[in-house]
């Protein structure tokens, strides 16, 4: 990943009017489609501007909804201790219906570019677990590490899901989040991997590299199949 940001900072509105930022970064070429990506607990902040880079440099529109606007304009966080209860406490500040609604409008501006999908990271996980229920107009959903999906296995997908959870990660035990694949086979893909919570950030101490780069490859591969023109 390039260190220098490549996009730009936009800003969106909201079905009930709210005014708030994303980062957006288009591609070189024809876009293959548009790619959302949902913040982990930290805001859009370096990492997640990455990710939104690398999304676009594989050719899919990629735009980063800065989900903290409405309680903590531009709210960045790192990795430390003290960034972990600071976004744990703006995260619960956070109207769910709120948050879905920018969601939303996220994934009806990357709609120029083709079919959408959603890619999440933590909190964003599951996010994206719950836009795979009730967005509209969206063509796969990707949740990273997503804390909390375990307990919302009554929110029925209407979109392919695709997965991607550590079997050392304590915070979200993987035969708790398996049984989302045997409910929804049809439309649930859960990978697990040898690593930790948080193996895809290379700016925390769990990252894994080869975890991430798996993870990166298959899910590339899950765009490609679903973003597709005649997918």
């Amino acid at each position: 990943m390039s260190s220098a940001p490549e996009g730009m900072v936009v800003t969106l509105e909201a079905g009930d009017g709210f005014i708030f930022s994303a980062y957006r970064v288009e591609p070189r070429r024809e876009p293959r489609g548009g790619v959302v990506i949902l913040q982990e607990i930290f805001g859009v902040n370096p990492h997640i501007r990455k990710v939104a880079d690398t999304y676009a440099r594989a050719g899919y529109l990629a735009i980063a909804p800065a989900l903290y606007d409405r309680v903590a304009p531009g709210a960045e966080l790192g990795y430390s201790p003290a960034d972990m209860q600071k976004g744990l406490e703006l995260r619960a500040r956070c109207d769910l219906a709120a948050t879905m609604n920018d969601i939303q409008a996220a994934i009806d501006d990357a709609a120029w570019a083709g079919k959408v999908a959603v890619v999440g990271y933590c909190w964003g996980g599951q996010l994206a677990w719950r836009a795979a229920h009730a967005a509209s107009d969206l063509s796969a959903a990707v949740m990273y590490y997503g804390g909390g999906v375990d307990a919302l296995g009554d929110l029925t997908p209407q979109c392919p899901v695709l997965g991607h959870f550590g079997e050392r990660d304590a915070h979200i035990p993987v035969d708790r989040v398996l049984p989302l694949q045997t409910r929804y086979a049809h439309l649930v893909n859960i990978k697990i991997y040898p690593a930790d919570h948080g193996f895809n950030c290379e700016a925390r101490a769990s990252y894994d590299a080869d975890a991430a780069q798996l993870a990166q490859q298959r899910t590339l591969a899950f765009l490609d199949k679903h973003l597709a023109d005649d997918a």
